[in-house]
């Protein structure tokens, strides 16, 4: 880590950040000559930080603030290292971090930690998990009263409607996507295809998928701080809000899996397009734990209004070969690449909840050897199916009875999760359609 300092003298100051319950990076600015202190010592936040809401505040009936004495926690980088930080005028690195207790043990509250303690149950079993994720996301001009499609630097025209996968929307940004991809580069996230998507402004970009699956959740997270950020040097807004317009599509987030053995073998294949039992398994359990765990797959207010019949935010719990309506889909092609492609979370996650949630889900229904319902065919939006949870307290509530997720997470990071969801969802009736909107567009 201190190599690559050595090798970018032009850095004076460093951010060392943590992710908090909602995917927020919390941490520190710090002079580039006390670098040498935070990789040896690491350094300290309150435990309350990784815990707050989307405001940035306490949660009001939380140990972690005046019970417990606002305690710190300690610090300590991942093995991610020091990554540039490309929208920033000032050279600047980044270094993520993640809690411990003084002791040296996780802080069980920390999101990265959940994560981690899923994939250890992996591969306890002989089992690596290989994943992906999509994201799709709006450039959006916000400088106005209404939000809009920014003017292309090249035309300076607006586009005023959709154009799926058009090259002419994505020439139109190109400059936007040079730099996009140059960053992702030098911050090593493997990224591949961009898309544009059936909204105005909206696009999708494919990150490569890997079996080091905590670089996969940190990639998506840091890809998010890196889209908006490249999106302000560029003059506009870049934002993953499930629904930042009513007459246009939301923006999902789409997870793809497979799980290998510790030879490398797709345990998924069974040499057939049906799958092996291990594949059936894991999707039955995705489908049972999937109300249960909608909290982490639509964790805001706003996450709820994506989920709109034919726009292809699945409401039912189905799941289907090469189908995109279904909640589960099982993309065709060779069987030795047989995967799940969960369809239901949007662009608002904390990538490493919802990763955790559902690479857990699908490890219950390894062990409890679940059988799924059969298959769907046909329009699964017009089908009548067990429904998920359609509002944020019912996710709220799901989440808090589902056994599943006890199961995955740890009692304490629960607790944490459903008092910052409560309290949220307490303040957000206050606040009008507009001042959600300007709350989420940049901070989800």
């Amino acid at each position: 880590m201190r190599d690559w300092l050595r090798h970018h003298p032009s850095v004076r100051t460093i951010r060392v950040a943590a992710s908090d319950l909602n995917g927020q990076a919390r941490g520190k600015r710090v002079p580039v000559r006390f670098a040498d202190k935070v990789l040896k010592e690491g350094t300290r936040f309150p435990y309350s930080v990784m815990n707050l809401d989307i405001w940035g505040e306490d949660i009001e009936d939380s140990p972690l603030v005046f019970a417990s004495g606002d305690a710190d926690g300690v610090l300590k980088p991942t093995d991610r290292g020091f990554l540039p930080m490309p929208w920033l005028d000032a050279p600047t690195a980044l270094l993520p971090l993640w809690m411990f207790h003084e002791n040296g043990t996780p802080f069980e509250g920390d999101p990265r930690h959940a994560l981690a303690n899923v994939v250890k149950r992996f591969h306890d079993r002989g089992l690596y998990p290989v994943c992906a994720t999509e994201l799709e996301f709006y450039l959006i001009d916000d400088s106005g009263r209404e939000l809009r499609v920014p003017p292309s630097p090249r035309s300076g025209k607006r586009r005023p409607g959709a154009d799926t996968l058009a090259l002419r929307a994505l020439d139109a940004f190109d400059n936007f996507f040079t730099d996009l991809y140059d960053a992702c580069e030098a911050m090593d996230i493997e990224v591949e295809t961009a898309i544009s998507e059936a909204g105005i402004g909206q696009f999708e970009i494919n990150l490569l998928h890997s079996d080091d699956v905590l670089k996969i959740a940190d990639d998506t997270w840091l890809f998010k701080l890196l889209v908006r950020g490249i999106a302000r040097r560029h003059g506009f807004a870049a934002s993953f809000m499930a629904k930042p317009y009513d007459d246009w599509p939301g923006s999902g987030m789409h997870m793809h899996f497979s799980m290998n053995d510790k030879d490398g073998n797709n345990v998924f294949d069974d040499g057939t397009a049906k799958g092996s039992e291990v594949f059936l398994n894991a999707v039955g359990g995705c489908l049972r734990a999937m109300p249960g765990s909608m909290l982490l797959l639509a964790p805001h207010a706003n996450s709820y209004q994506r989920f709109v019949p034919g726009n292809h935010a699945p409401s039912g719990i189905a799941w289907a070969y090469e189908n995109r309506t279904a909640a589960l889909r099982i993309p065709s092609g060779s069987h030795k690449a047989r995967r799940i492609e969960h369809r239901v979370a949007g662009g608002d996650i904390n990538p490493y909840l919802m990763i955790a949630g559902v690479l857990g889900s699908a490890l219950l229904g390894i062990e409890d050897a679940l059988t799924p319902p059969p298959a769907v065919k046909g329009n699964a939006y017009a089908m009548d199916l067990p429904q998920l949870p359609t509002t944020w307290p019912d996710a709220v509530a799901a989440f808090e009875n589902c056994p599943d997720m006890a199961r995955i997470f740890s009692k304490e990071l629960i607790e944490n999760l459903l008092r910052t969801k409560r309290q949220e969802i307490r303040y957000m009736a206050e606040l009008s359609t507009e001042e959600a909107i300007e709350l989420y567009l940049d901070t989800v």
